[in-house]
């Protein structure tokens, strides 16, 4: 029986940016995916839409699908929301690897990512992404959905989810990657976090930056096989 592994998409993504990792697990693993609210066309729940509303996402996936524990895989915001899902619930995941989350939320790292979500701007700056974009989550319009995850920045910038105690007493096995040219989570960032956590290991990608498809293609499956069946085998 092939053991259970979801996979998060990163913001401002749907579930199409997992296909290529998905194509390559779903051999060994019973493979699902998950599209946030918001994203790639699902409704987006103005004033409800947060960091903690998507971890509830995950859950509300497993429950639906009767999953009683999976190993998750999460790129960047999809890494965020399967921690804070596994400090709430430790007991629905059976292992985590995170990929250019971003952890260190402050009102200032807040400020620094925000600036590149104004809808006007990036039309003038970005036209050709910003059209990708409105195409990719319609029918929610460009400008809510890029303002929805500003909120949800700042919020976690006010308030962090994870933080040094919580992670502490997290039991969950994590593996926390990062390229070592990401400057949107940060190797030394990641690295502080993953030594917050017992049972987390933490490894740099060199020569990558954050953008999923920038990494290395055989590269990452067999990252996130082999933290599986290490977990698997009680040896995280």
């Amino acid at each position: 029986m092939k053991h259970p592994l979801l996979l998060l998409h990163g913001a401002l993504a749907t579930e199409v940016q997992l296909k290529p990792l998905a194509r390559e697990l779903a051999g060994a693993y019973e493979v699902r995916t998950l599209g946030f609210g918001g994203h790639g066309g699902r409704p987006l729940l103005v004033g409800a839409f947060s960091m903690r509303q998507l971890a509830a996402e995950v859950l509300q996936l497993l429950d639906e699908q009767q999953v009683a524990s999976t190993h998750v895989f999460g790129y960047s915001m999809g890494g965020y929301a399967a921690l804070a899902a596994a400090v709430s619930a430790p007991a629905r995941f059976r292992s985590i690897t995170t990929l250019g989350t971003k952890f260190d939320w402050t009102p200032v790292t807040a400020a620094t990512e925000t600036r590149r979500l104004d809808a006007d701007r990036m039309r003038e700056k970005v036209p050709h992404f910003a059209e990708q974009l409105t195409r990719l989550h319609a029918p929610t319009p460009l400008p809510e959905l890029l303002a929805a995850t500003a909120a949800l920045m700042r919020s976690l910038g006010d308030a962090p989810l994870l933080t040094a105690d919580n992670l502490a007493t997290l039991e969950v096995p994590v593996q926390v990657l990062v390229g070592e040219l990401d400057q949107t989570a940060g190797v030394d960032a990641s690295r502080r976090f993953a030594d917050y956590m017992p049972r987390a290991q933490f490894e740099i990608i060199m020569n990558t930056p954050h953008p999923l498809e920038k990494v290395n293609p055989d590269l990452l499956p067999h990252r996130v096989a082999r933290f599986i069946e290490l977990a698997e085998e009680g040896m995280v």
